[in-house]
């Protein structure tokens, strides 16, 4: 049997980086081929009208190989997708937004039906989204609801589960026990 191709995209930043090893436990317990995209080693480019004409110019030529697209056609291949990102200043790293700035690409990762709707063409049948926060505050709408939203409406994705330790910087909090007992609970599914 062939295993499935888990696509691992890391917006950790910090070498010591409590949601890279929530996540990284995950994947162990995943235990399928994963390929990693470290985001802080991409140079983004900036979208702006050049970069839009150009994406326009080449998706019009069908020119969906373009190495413009990799980051679309990767996403979209995968069998399983994880996404590590702490909650920073009310929402995940700027870094996963310029991500998905590219991943969003008509025709490879959705497309519009005549009326208008998006439909997913993404393989994923499950998208973790992991994250650790210094505080209990964490409403999903800044973070996790905005992926979950756009991985079931846009992308095809139809189980998204979110992992998260939170409250790791309170006094008299103990954040070893709490990611330990994060990763305890780990439980991974078909």
């Amino acid at each position: 049997m062939q295993k499935r191709s888990v696509l691992f995209i890391n917006a950790c930043v910090r070498d010591a980086s409590r949601t890279e090893k929530i996540a990284r436990s995950l994947l162990e317990k995943i235990g399928e081929n994963v390929e990693e995209v470290k985001l802080n080693e991409i140079s983004f480019p900036k979208v702006d009208e050049a970069f839009l004409d150009k994406r326009d110019s080449l998706l019009a030529e069908g020119r969906k190989d373009a190495e413009m697209f990799a980051l679309a056609r990767q996403f979209a291949a995968a069998d399983m997708i994880v996404i590590a990102a702490p909650y920073w200043d009310l929402s995940f790293p700027a870094a996963l937004k310029q991500y998905i700035e590219q991943i969003n690409v008509s025709g490879i990762t959705f497309a519009y039906t005549d009326a208008g709707y998006p439909v997913g063409l993404c393989r994923a049948g499950k998208l973790y989204y992991v994250t650790s926060a210094g505080g209990n505050y964490i409403p999903e709408e800044f973070g996790f609801g905005y992926i979950k939203a756009l991985a079931e409406n846009f992308y095809g994705i139809r189980d998204v589960e979110q992992i998260r330790a939170a409250g790791l910087d309170l006094d008299g909090a103990d954040p070893k026990q709490i990611i330990d007992q994060v990763i305890e609970g780990i439980r991974v599914g078909d």
